[in-house]
Order: structure tokens, then C-alpha cells, then sequence
């Protein structure tokens, strides 16, 4: 299966997505800030990644998005947060400002964790 690597503040939130996502066979390794996730990206080479906006600072994922894309990282970006709530705002994916594939509301269902995470794996393989 895949390598899935999540960068989330929320420990609750990253062990709750582990155990999803170990039980349907991917390997996953974590990161609980955008500095921790850079190196992560580096180490392990995710075939996908789960972001989370806001981490130390409101805007960690976004830069970390951004800064991943510049450097060319390929891979699924799979965001995930409640910063619609938070904001009042609705946000998605902008090829500039959002570079990333999908964006989903947190808290997830396990089964729409499952979906959308390999939903985006099959788009990969394309």
C-alpha cells in the first residue's frame, strides 16, 4: 500500500488518522509541526500527504504547501481543517494561493478518510 505522512498539531486528530489508515495497510509516519513535516517529506517520501492548516502559526500548512510544491514535491496534498469553521470563510484548493488536491473539513469520517485518500492515490497512478 501507500505512504501516507501526516502533518497535524492535534495528536488526537494524527492517531485517530494512523489507525484508520494502518488498518487499510498503508504505512504512516507523522510530523506534529510544518518544520517536522518538511523533514518528513525529505526522510520518507510520501506518496501522499495529509496537511493541516493551522499548526504553531495560522498559516503553517498553506506555507508548507506552497513551499512543498516549489520544490517540486509531486505527491497528493489531502488538507484537512477546520479553519472554515474558525473563519467563517470557505476555503479550497487554488493552484497558487492552496496547492493542494483535496480539502476536507476536520473532524473526518474514518470512511471519507479512506475515500478520499484513495481516491487521490488513483489519481496519482494516472
Amino acid at each position: 500500500m501507500a505512504r501516507v505522512l501526516i502533518v497535524d498539531d492535534d495528536r488526537d486528530m494524527v492517531e485517530a488518522s494512523r489507525m484508520v489508515l494502518q488498518r487499510e495497510g498503508h504505512s504512516v509516519s507523522v510530523a506534529y509541526s510544518a518544520g517536522e513535516g518538511m523533514q518528513a517529506v525529505k526522510e520518507s517520501k510520501p506518496d501522499i500527504l495529509l496537511l493541516d492548516v493551522m499548526m504553531d502559526q495560522p498559516d503553517d500548512g498553506i506555507a508548507l504547501a506552497q513551499d512543498l510544491r516549489r520544490d517540486g514535491f509531486a505527491a497528493p496534498i489531502l488538507m484537512l481543517s477546520s479553519i472554515s469553521k474558525v473563519a467563517g470563510q470557505k476555503y479550497g484548493k487554488d493552484a497558487e494561493l492552496l496547492p493542494v488536491d483535496d480539502f476536507q473539513e476536520k473532524p473526518i469520517d474514518p470512511s471519507v478518510l479512506v475515500a478520499k485518500v484513495a481516491e487521490l492515490l488513483k489519481g496519482k497512478e494516472s
